[in-house]
């Protein structure tokens, strides 16, 4: 749905650390290094995290989420579990089971080191 989504980060490195254990964590390559920015992603969608190029300083949205797409119950759960081992903060409900009104999906929430929101996401088929 998206091309690529741009994330603020305050420690390049620290920021770095998080997302190539949580992208790992979903079979993603580390972050490569364009130079003021990293960057991973695939040939639909991509991240990116750097410094503002205004030079002032990185914050989050509130009431913003990113949700990153796994391929099953377990692999939110390695996601999960390699950001809070990098960082990162588990937040909301524990990961699991939620029924939106429009089938279940397998969901896990952390906020990285900058406090941004993000969502491991599973959709459970239908008939299961």
């Amino acid at each position: 749905m998206f091309s690529h989504v741009m994330l603020g980060c305050s420690d390049r490195e620290r920021s770095r650390e998080f997302y190539d254990a949580t992208l790992g964590a979903l079979g993603f390559k580390p972050g490569a290094d364009f130079g003021k920015s990293d960057w991973w992603g695939n040939k639909d969608a991509s991240l990116g995290i750097g410094p503002p190029l205004n030079g002032e300083a990185c914050s989050h949205g509130n009431g913003s989420t990113i949700g990153f797409k796994a391929e099953s119950p377990e692999a939110v759960d390695a996601w999960h579990a390699a950001g809070v081992a990098n960082g990162g903060a588990a937040i909301e409900d524990p990961p699991g089971i939620r029924d939106a009104g429009f089938g279940k999906m397998y969901l896990a929430y952390l906020r990285d080191p900058d406090g941004n929101k993000l969502c491991g996401f599973y959709r459970i088929p239908a008939d299961q």
